[in-house]
C-alpha cells in the first residue's frame, strides 16, 4: 500500500472528524425531539449515548476543538476567558425553539457554574437553517455585537419563539433598543453590511464543513452534543473535557513520566 502524503493524511483526519460529528449530530436530532415532546431527560440521554473514550478518540476531539475553538480576543459573540480550558461552541438559528430553550434554561446555569469560575468559554456561531428571516436576525445579532450588546440582543431574540414577521428589520431595531444598543442608525447600517454577511457566511461554512445538520448543535472541546439536552448532559461533557485538558497539562510538565 502506498504511503500517504501529509496532505492526504490531513484530509483523512478531517474526514474522520466530520464523520464523527455527523453521526453524533444525527443521534442528537432524536434527542432534541424527545425533550421537545416532553419525554424528558431519560429519553434524551438514551438518544445520546456516550462515545467511548480512548486515545485515538481523544485525538479526534482535540483536532476538532483546534479547528473550531477560535479563542479570539475581544470576540463579541463569546463569553468567558480566552484561555479557559474548555470551549463550548454553539451552532444555532434564532427561529429554533430548541436553541431558545438552551438559552433560557441551560446557558445561565453553565455561565454561573463554569464560565464565572474560568473553566468554560462559550462561543456562538450563527448557523441559519430557516431562510431570510433567520439570516436577518443573525446579522442583527452580529450588528449588536459591534456595539458590545450581542448577548443582550441574543437573549431578547430567544426570550420567546420568534418567527417570520417578528424578525422584520423594524422589529429587530426595536429589540435592539430594548437590548441597549445605543446607536440604532449604525445598527441598521451594520445589519445590512457586507461585513455582517461575511461573518454569517464564515459561521455557516464552518458548520457545513463539520456536517452540522440541526440546531442547536454543540462542540465541547470537540465533543459533539446535540439538541435540547438537559443541563446535566452539558455538565458531564464540560467536566469530562476539563479533566482531559488537565491531564494533558500535567502530562506536558517537565519531570513527568511522559519524559517531556
Amino acid at each position: 500500500m502506498p504511503t500517504l502524503t501529509s496532505p492526504t493524511r490531513k484530509l483523512a483526519a478531517v474526514g474522520a472528524i466530520a464523520a464523527l460529528v455527523i453521526a453524533v449530530i444525527a443521534i442528537g436530532i432524536a434527542a432534541g425531539k424527545a425533550v421537545e415532546d416532553g419525554r424528558g431527560a431519560d429519553a434524551s440521554r438514551a438518544a445520546s449515548p456516550a462515545v467511548g473514550e480512548d486515545p485515538a478518540q481523544q485525538r479526534l476531539y482535540d483536532q476538532l476543538a483546534e479547528r473550531t475553538s477560535r479563542r479570539e480576543a475581544g470576540d463579541a459573540l463569546a463569553v468567558g476567558k480566552k484561555d479557559a480550558p474548555v470551549v463550548l461552541v454553539e451552532y444555532a438559528d434564532y427561529q429554533c425553539s430548541f436553541c431558545g430553550r438552551f438559552t433560557r434554561e441551560t446557558q445561565p446555569e453553565l455561565i454561573k457554574k463554569y464560565v464565572d469560575v474560568g473553566t468554560l468559554r462559550i462561543e456562538f456561531r450563527n448557523f441559519t437553517l430557516y431562510g431570510a428571516d433567520s439570516e436577518r436576525a443573525a446579522r442583527a445579532s452580529w450588528a449588536a455585537g459591534r456595539q458590545g450588546r450581542f448577548w443582550q440582543l441574543h437573549d431578547e431574540l430567544y426570550a420567546k419563539t420568534r418567527k417570520g414577521d417578528a424578525l422584520a428589520e423594524d422589529e429587530l431595531v426595536e429589540l435592539a433598543r430594548t437590548a441597549g444598543v445605543a446607536d440604532l442608525d449604525k445598527f441598521r447600517t451594520d445589519l445590512d453590511s457586507d461585513a455582517a454577511r461575511a461573518a454569517l457566511k464564515k459561521d455557516q461554512e464552518e458548520g457545513y464543513e463539520l456536517g452540522v445538520q440541526s440546531t442547536p448543535s454543540f462542540l465541547v472541546n470537540g465533543r459533539p452534543v446535540s439538541g435540547a439536552q438537559p443541563t446535566a448532559v452539558f455538565a458531564d461533557a464540560i467536566e469530562t473535557a476539563a479533566k482531559a485538558a488537565a491531564g494533558k497539562t500535567a502530562a506536558g510538565k517537565p519531570g513527568e513520566e511522559s519524559g517531556k
